[in-house]
């Protein structure tokens, strides 16, 4: 079962940032990303979605390919990747896979202009090495399906940077 957790963070950059830091976490098996999508509301108040996977490039990409080697065998290989081409580009354009469009836009409407969130659904997770990496960046948590206790937990080192406060003699 996957865990959806959404983070806005100040400025318009930082969101990238962090899942380009999850990315390299997930090469070192610390992390399995279902999806990671970022969201981006620039000054102007325009809300833009990041998807880490373009549906329709890769659509466009193997529908050509498919399109390539049926017309090649019906004698017209140009017509059957641009019959491919085409078909593939509309079927991954009108699927949606892992966090909702709709539900991202929806949250993205209530970020401050010039900041943006990140959208990640994970699997599997090994807790203190991610956190230890992701920490430094901050950011608020907006929506997760963790426990109150573990979202609580998460706020607190993303508050903190990671940084655990001192107790202070007195």
């Amino acid at each position: 079962m996957s865990d959806l957790i959404a983070i806005a963070y100040d400025d318009e950059y930082k969101a990238e940032e962090v899942r380009l830091t999850l990315a390299k976490l997930q090469k070192a098996h610390l992390i399995e990303l279902e999806d990671a999508a970022v969201v981006v509301k620039n000054e102007k108040g325009e809300i833009k979605l990041k998807q880490a996977i373009n549906l329709t490039a890769a659509g466009a990409a193997s529908g050509s390919f498919w399109g390539l080697l049926i017309g090649t065998l019906f004698l017209s290989p140009l017509v059957g990747v641009a019959v491919g081409a085409l078909s593939g580009a509309l079927s991954g354009a009108l699927s949606d896979i892992g966090v909702d469009d709709d539900f991202m836009r929806e949250l993205g409407e209530n970020l401050t202009p010039g900041s943006s969130a990140l959208f990640v659904l994970l699997t599997k997770v090994t807790p203190d090495k991610v956190l230890e990496e992701v920490a430094p960046f901050g950011g608020k948590v907006l929506k997760t399906s963790l426990s109150k206790d573990d979202e609580t937990q998460l706020q607190e080192v993303l508050t903190n940077r990671g940084i655990k406060p001192q107790a202070i003699d007195m």
